[in-house]
């Protein structure tokens, strides 16, 4: 069983609800795709800052190691543990980016595969609405004191006397 992060995007600047469409779930665990090609892959998923960060530190490596007089082997060394550290570090790394750019996480789906965490995930959110709407439908109307000034319970009724 795979784990999903659910990240929701930020809200429409017109007040709407977010798309659904546009949820992404972001699987825990190894990409093979970050290991073998981290550059492409953080193109490809829109990591700017992630992907100069590690500009940043394979050129600082280069000249350390060329200054050094580091072997080749050492330096190919170098460069598969990073791209491993990448490939294992992935999932964080795509949340923490979504994160940034003011998504939300919406919680976490346990599922075989990302189809049916979708299904899951759909499906617990749609019942919590449904919850939430059977919750304030079958509330009872608030009840006045008799003689009361507008007080439910402890807390004034809005526009009513102190």
């Amino acid at each position: 069983m795979a784990v999903y992060a659910v990240l929701e995007p930020p809200a429409r600047p017109d007040g709407q609800p977010a798309d659904p469409i546009r949820v992404r779930f972001v699987r825990d665990g190894f990409s093979w795709g970050a290991f073998l090609f981290g550059p492409l892959w953080m193109i490809r998923h829109r990591m700017w800052l992630v992907l100069i960060c590690w500009l940043l530190v394979m050129a600082g490596f280069g000249v350390a190691h060329a200054a050094l007089g580091v072997p080749a082997g050492a330096r190919i060394a170098v460069s598969v543990l990073i791209a491993l550290l990448v490939g294992l570090e992935s999932a964080t790394l795509r949340r923490w980016t979504l994160l940034r750019g003011g998504w939300r996480e919406a919680g976490i789906v346990v599922a075989d595969d990302l189809e049916t965490a979708e299904q899951r995930y759909f499906a617990r959110r749609a019942d919590a609405a449904a919850d939430l709407d059977r919750t304030w439908s079958d509330a009872p109307a608030p009840r006045l004191r008799p003689g009361g000034r507008g007080v439910l319970g402890l807390f004034p009724l809005p526009g009513a006397g102190r």
